[in-house]
């Protein structure tokens, strides 16, 4: 009977180590009875390039402090990509796991009225959370398209829309339908409109980017486009605060997508001057102070130590050449390209994770990864077993995160620029389907580009894409090609 209980024992104690590894059971140093699992927070930043933080890059003309603490307080990752260069793919990626090209959207954005773009029977990040016991919100900028009752033409804001976060899996949800230049104007819970769109805003136009800039379209009674951030904001501390109150011990999911600094670029009188980057750089001062916000309001309530913050962006910044030289400042760092482009530019973005009581303080990852990696990941924190249907396009990064490997199995990544252009990851290779940026900048760059039908670059000797290897590897552009075609070809 002894040994049949050592046996049992030692079973147990395997079970334990197991669960461990795979971050289901987290250590608590404050010595309360432990949380099964942590807290997840991701906030998700709207178009703010590689070299912004500091952290990142120590020449940056703004100062972030707050993420450069959350970076110190984790991992940063050096090699993080968006799948995609622009908004809409980009969230549809990180939700779903699945690169957004499987879908309808082949190329751009979803529009002010367009349909919704996850399917109602998708798994999302926040629903397989909620099967596992996670209370879960979306507050922020949703930019998926949502499913409008319509009325003689005219969409019927008084009744509720489908589609929406509730439908895919969040429990909450206050935000905004697209970007701040994309109308309508109003705040939306859950599945209505709140408040009135009484009024129609006839727009503004920048000068050179700066200052004030949307478009046309219906507005709600007291919108104020300058006051979006901060309002956001307010509702994610509130939800935070709400949890540790109603549901101490309920773990939760916030998913957080900023609208900043995307345009407009319109910092508020207190943060206004605060960088040296202009307005844009103000905005992303207004960014980090989100964090600090956030960060705080998690060690105000002692659940820091067991809460995943996750902080990164859906593309690079819309950053062009001429406020380069004006401030001075490289939003993309030394990166080729800018939001839309398939160059680096486009979608290497600032990625950091951080988790007291499992990721090592001031780490630094090189190892190439995508935030569609986010859905598998949250997935082994939570012991959900994903379905060869689910989260085709991710992988769990937890014994990278909890540094028990500095390396995965050898994967490929693609990214996908606003027009619709391919580009494969693999190891030190990249290679692109066609001449230019694919997005918004003009593919006159350098004339080797256009020699060639596509790009090939090897990015640990040449990371600003400079030099077009295509012509002279022409064994890696076809095993690359072949690849890429394989890749697409799968789960639709």
């Amino acid at each position: 009977m002894k040994e049949k209980s050592n046996i049992k024992t030692l079973q147990a104690l395997k079970i334990l180590l197991c669960l461990l590894v795979v971050g289901c059971v987290s250590c608590n140093k404050s010595q309360q009875p432990p949380d099964p699992f942590p807290n997840i927070i991701i906030i998700f930043a709207d178009d703010m390039g590689y070299g912004d933080p500091t952290c990142y890059n120590p020449g940056s003309k703004i100062r972030t402090p707050y993420i450069d603490d959350l970076a110190k307080s984790g991992m940063l990752f050096t090699d993080a990509h968006s799948n995609s260069s622009v908004c809409t793919p980009s969230r549809y990626g990180l939700l779903t796991g699945r690169y957004a090209w499987r879908s309808r959207l082949k190329q751009g954005v979803t529009w002010s009225y367009d349909s919704a773009l996850i399917e109602r029977d998708r798994t999302t990040v926040a629903s397989m959370l909620k099967s596992k016991g996670y209370k879960t919100a979306c507050i922020g900028k949703w930019h998926l398209g949502l499913d409008w009752q319509w009325n003689d033409d005219k969409v019927d804001f008084n009744q509720p829309f489908g589609g929406g976060p509730n439908e895919l899996g969040f429990d909450y949800f206050y935000g905004i339908t697209a970007s701040l230049d994309i109308p309508p104007y109003a705040y939306l819970e859950n599945d209505r409109v709140v408040g009135q769109l009484d009024s129609i805003s006839k727009g503004r136009t920048p000068i050179r980017f700066e200052g004030e800039y949307w478009r046309k379209g219906p507005t709600a009674r007291g919108f104020d486009h300058y006051q979006v951030l901060s309002q956001l904001t307010d509702k994610a501390v509130d939800f935070i605060t709400d949890r540790k109150r109603d549901e101490p011990d309920q773990p939760f999911l916030l998913y957080f997508p900023l609208t900043a600094p995307h345009l407009p670029w319109i910092p508020t009188e207190e943060f206004r001057g605060k960088s040296q980057a202009g307005d844009y750089g103000d905005m992303v001062t207004m960014v980090d102070q989100t964090v600090g916000k956030i960060m705080n309001t998690l060690q105000h309530h002692g659940i820091r130590e067991n809460t995943l913050v996750i902080f990164t962006s859906d593309n690079g910044a819309h950053w062009v050449r001429e406020q380069e030289h004006k401030y001075d400042h490289r939003a993309n760092g030394e990166l080729l390209g800018m939001k839309g482009d398939i160059w680096e530019g486009g979608h290497r973005v600032p990625f950091i994770a951080s988790w007291p009581d499992q990721i090592k303080p001031g780490s630094t990852v090189d190892l190439m990864i995508s935030i569609t990696d986010i859905l598998a990941t949250c997935a082994a924190i939570s012991g959900y077993q994903l379905r060869p249907d689910e989260g085709e396009d991710s992988r769990d990064l937890i014994p990278v995160l909890l540094s028990q490997a500095n390396d995965l199995a050898k994967k490929e990544t693609v990214q996908h620029s606003a027009h619709g252009i391919f580009a494969i990851r693999q190891g030190q290779w990249k290679y692109i389907e066609a001449q230019g940026s694919g997005g918004f900048l003009p593919s006159d760059k350098d004339t080797l580009l256009n020699v060639y039908e596509g790009q090939l670059y090897n990015l640990t000797e040449d990371l600003a894409e400079e030099i077009n290897l295509y012509g002279q590897e022409s064994a890696k552009v076809k095993e690359l090609k072949a690849k890429l075609n394989q890749i697409k070809s799968g789960p639709i």
